[in-house]
């Protein structure tokens, strides 16, 4: 009865490592970046779109945000995390990696300079969200595949 215990303890603990380390994988680290950044977005084209009142707490928020997802992004793409865990990561991406480092970096620096001139009102959220998407949409041509 003890040995079943004591195999059953092993199970579980093997079982919730491979949890955590799935979770720590870098494609699930990017993976969430990436969400993160679409929530900043979305919040700001909400207010673009005159769906949610201006709030420069939550301008200022999601701004801070895309900034520092975009900066930690590039950082979660090593040599072995070319597929698994639902990649949607283009070849490209480690063919280039300069280029694509160079565009998150870009995005960091554009929601950085919106931050230190925090657009005003729902037109300045709109115009940031057109310079911020750019940034996107084009780095998604490249370097993203869709499953």
């Amino acid at each position: 009865m003890k040995k079943q215990f004591l195999i059953a303890g092993a199970l579980s603990l093997c079982l919730g490592a491979g949890t955590v380390m799935a979770q720590d994988a870098p494609q699930m680290l990017r993976q969430d970046d990436m969400k993160a950044i679409g929530q900043a977005m979305g919040q700001l084209g909400a207010i673009a779109k005159g769906q949610k009142a201006y709030d420069p707490v939550v301008v200022e928020g999601a701004l801070s945000s895309i900034a520092t997802h975009a900066t930690d992004f590039p950082t979660h793409f090593p040599e072995d995390s070319k597929t698994g865990n639902d990649s949607e990561a283009s070849p490209a991406i480690w063919e280039n990696m300069d280029d694509f480092t160079a565009r998150s970096e870009k995005l960091a620096s554009d929601a950085n300079a919106l931050l230190a001139d925090l657009p005003a009102d729902q037109a300045a959220v709109g115009q940031a969200m057109r310079t911020l998407g750019a940034n996107c949409g084009a780095c998604h041509e490249i370097y993203r595949v869709k499953n």
